[in-house]
């Protein structure tokens, strides 16, 4: 692989929208680890626990609370930090929570993304913006073919429409009015992200972690769905490498990318479900069905992803069952009294190393990773 990041983030600008959730967490505190100003706007942490708190990210990073819902205050947090780079990840992120609030699930992450836009467009000196969406973001044919970046949009749910209808916005504002000047805008459309300190409601690896912890069964829903599992890493370092990739002024990468594992690594929940209590080991219960309302989910899902591989040099450094062992490890080390901020840069580093990437720490912070979490 490429380097995966390079030294270019030192003392770089940078506003991270949705920085208190899982994903936002994880690439605040690699951003802060080479060196980025960091300044994240979300709303408070949207679980308890959270990987935001448990790992103090707010001491590390200029923390503005805000929605993206409000025109008004991203345009300010905009024009006062003067970004260089947007990562916008603020987002209604369950399918299962669209279907209780369809409207706010819109305009969240279809007028959220517009207003991110919108105010890049309006405030100099922004050179690249990518916005995250989702492998759900496509009209789901549940066909066993993986889907590739020209496919059409769609979605069934709300949360999956919301995220074609994001992916719809974006490309409009790119022609409108960035194809001549402003930023370079990218789409980033990652598969189902597991990792260390997610504790999502309805999402199976936290759920299966707060029943493993609870010594309780949990209770699956669909064990036959197919889905993209990939750990957060792969996903965030893909984001940079584009984010990097814009900011050197390059427009052939001001387009829609899809970031997501081996085929063999799409893999149905039961799959994972028995894999995860394997890697648990001892206070794993079996699992049971889950008998209560279901709302409709897509069943097979896969992503298309040598785009990325053939113009970046991306692909995935972890196979499924290292990732999922990493999540355990995570999980058991924090909950072994282990600093969480910690515990988090020990992967990254980790993960770097595997991966084969160049630069990452500055030698100043190498010792904010230089921990075991063994």
């Amino acid at each position: 692989m490429e380097a995966l990041v390079s030294a270019a983030w030192e003392g770089r600008r940078v506003l991270i929208t949705g920085h208190t959730g899982f994903k936002g967490s994880w690439l605040s505190l690699w951003l802060h680890a080479l060196g980025a100003e960091v300044t994240g706007f979300a709303l408070a942490p949207p679980t308890r626990p959270s990987l935001f708190e448990q790992a103090r990210i707010g001491d590390l990073i200029t923390h503005v609370e805000g929605d993206v819902r409000d025109a008004a205050a991203v345009r300010a947090v905009v024009e006062a930090t003067r970004p260089e780079a947007i990562f916008h990840l603020a987002a209604q992120p369950l399918v299962r929570a669209s279907y209780d609030d369809p409207v706010g699930t819109y305009a969240t992450n279809v007028m959220g993304t517009a207003h991110v836009l919108e105010a890049a467009r309006q405030v100099p000196g922004v050179g690249a913006v990518v916005c995250v969406t989702s492998d759900k973001c496509y009209e789901n044919r549940e066909w066993v073919w993986p889907y590739r970046e020209s496919d059409p949009m769609g979605g069934h749910d709300p949360y999956s429409s919301s995220k074609g209808a994001a992916e719809l916005v974006i490309a409009a504002w790119r022609r409108s009015f960035f194809s001549e000047a402003g930023p370079l805008v990218a789409s980033v459309r990652a598969g189902n992200v597991i990792g260390g300190g997610d504790w999502a409601e309805d999402r199976l690896i936290p759920d299966l972690v707060r029943a493993f912890e609870a010594g309780a069964a949990p209770l699956i829903r669909s064990p036959d769905a197919v889905r993209p599992w990939q750990h957060v890493l792969e996903a965030l370092g893909g984001y940079l490498m584009i984010a990097e990739r814009l900011l050197e002024g390059d427009s052939r990468f001001a387009e829609g990318w899809n970031f997501g594992p081996s085929d063999e690594d799409a893999r149905p929940v039961s799959w994972i479900v028995e894999r995860m209590r394997a890697a648990w080991g001892e206070g794993a219960s079996n699992s049971l069905p889950d008998t209560g309302p279901r709302p409709h989910e897509a069943g097979l899902l896969r992503l298309d992803c040598s785009k990325a591989r053939a113009a970046l040099g991306w692909q995935p450094a972890l196979r499924l069952e290292q990732a999922l062992e990493r999540v355990v490890a995570w999980h058991r080390a924090v909950a072994a009294g282990k600093d969480a901020r910690r515990v988090t840069l020990a992967q990254i580093a980790d993960y770097i190393l595997l991966s084969g990437a160049g630069a990452w720490i500055p030698p100043a912070r190498a010792g904010e990773a230089a921990h075991s979490i063994g």
